[in-house]
C-alpha cells in the first residue's frame, strides 16, 4: 500500500462492508519541529465516511479544504461491518474518539498516515517531552 487510494481500494474489497475512520491533524511546530523533524499532533477535524463515500484522496482534500481547517495529515482506520452493512457514523463515534485520544497520547502505531498527497508515511512517536 503505497496511496490513500490503495486505502480504499482496499476497503472496497472487504467480505464485510467498513466503515473508515479518518482524522485530519496538523503538526504543532512549538517545539521547533516540522514534518520531517517531528512536532505535536493536534487534531483538527474528523469524520467516518462509508469506502463509496470517497470516490479518491483528490476528492477528499477538496472536501477538507472546504472545512478552513489546517492540516497536514489523515490518519486512517478502518471499522468491519457484518457482511453488505457497514457500521453507522453512530458505531463510529467511540472508534473515533478513540482515535484521536491516541494521537494525543502518540499511540499511533495501529493507523495509517498519509500526506495531504495521499503517500503513506511511517511515524513514530518520540517519548520526549
Amino acid at each position: 500500500m503505497e496511496h490513500f487510494d490503495d486505502f480504499l481500494t482496499a476497503a472496497r474489497a472487504q467480505a464485510d462492508a467498513q466503515r473508515l475512520l479518518l482524522v485530519f491533524v496538523d503538526i504543532d511546530d512549538a517545539a521547533g519541529g516540522d514534518a520531517n523533524e517531528g512536532g505535536f499532533l493536534t487534531p483538527k477535524m474528523c469524520v467516518d465516511k462509508t469506502p463509496d463515500e470517497i470516490t479518491s484522496f483528490n476528492d477528499l482534500v477538496a472536501e477538507a479544504a472546504n472545512t478552513d481547517q489546517v492540516w497536514s495529515l489523515v490518519f486512517a482506520a478502518s471499522l468491519a461491518g457484518k457482511g453488505v452493512q457497514a457500521p453507522t457514523s453512530t458505531d463510529a463515534n467511540k472508534p473515533l474518539d478513540a482515535m484521536i485520544a491516541g494521537i494525543n497520547t502518540g499511540m499511533i502505531q495501529q493507523y495509517l498516515v498519509f500526506d495531504k498527497q495521499g503517500g503513506i508515511l511511517s511515524l513514530t512517536a518520540n517519548d520526549e517531552g
